[in-house]
């Protein structure tokens, strides 16, 4: 299922997104920090969000997205950054950092199919990105590695087929140990047993009375 969004928070990122970069040639070189401040920001200034780490790293991640649409920068582009905005502005903020790599993956992925982007390079983009960002705030970057894969691949199959497909190649080509951890996250449950259908038991003949 979908991650539930916060619109409130989504909202807010956008609007503040598109102030910060509005009229920036180059957003690659800020938008890391513009999505951490705004997350920091919003997180802090209501209690509402808090302890809501994978909603509202989902919720920051959208609204980022939004934000750079509206000023009509390249998503794609950007996804790197926005993710590892998330995490580390989260992460300030007082949330897991792992359960902000884990929502902004998953968020990316969704907006990526939303926006008709290649979900397979977005999905490249945010788990690097992520994995870095746990990185540097201190977190344990082979959890990460493992939570973002999962959750991107988990997202992934939701979103059909063609979308599956994508991520799980472009994970498993790019990302290392990716395809140890999809293996893991995809395999099936043993099968059970098919029992052969019953025949309809028919009640024992009466034997006849015998005469007397």
């Amino acid at each position: 299922m979908p991650i539930p969004i916060l619109s409130n928070l989504v909202n807010g990122i956008k609007e503040g997104v598109k102030a910060s970069l509005q009229g920036v040639a180059d957003i690659s070189t800020t938008i890391i920090e513009v999505v951490k401040n705004n997350a920091v920001n919003l997180m802090k200034q209501s209690g509402e969000f808090t302890g809501k780490g994978v909603e509202a790293a989902a919720s920051v991640v959208k609204g980022a997205v939004a934000g750079v649409a509206d000023i009509g920068a390249s998503f794609t582009g950007a996804i790197s950054g926005i993710v590892r905005g998330t995490v580390r502005g989260l992460t300030e903020a007082g949330e897991q950092p792992e359960l902000a790599a884990k929502g902004a993956v998953s968020q990316a992925i969704q907006s990526a199919k939303e926006l008709g982007a290649d979900v397979g390079q977005v999905a490249v983009e945010a788990v690097k990105g992520s994995v870095e960002a746990v990185k540097a705030v201190g977190g344990d970057s082979i959890s990460a590695t493992k939570e973002t894969v999962t959750a991107a691949i988990q997202t992934a199959q939701e979103l059909g087929s063609d979308v599956f497909q994508a991520v799980k190649t472009s994970l498993e080509t790019s990302v290392d140990g990716a395809k140890e951890i999809i293996d893991a996250a995809i395999k099936e449950k043993p099968a059970e047993p098919v029992q052969s259908p019953q025949m309809p038991t028919q009640p024992p003949e009466n034997p006849k009375n015998p005469q007397v």
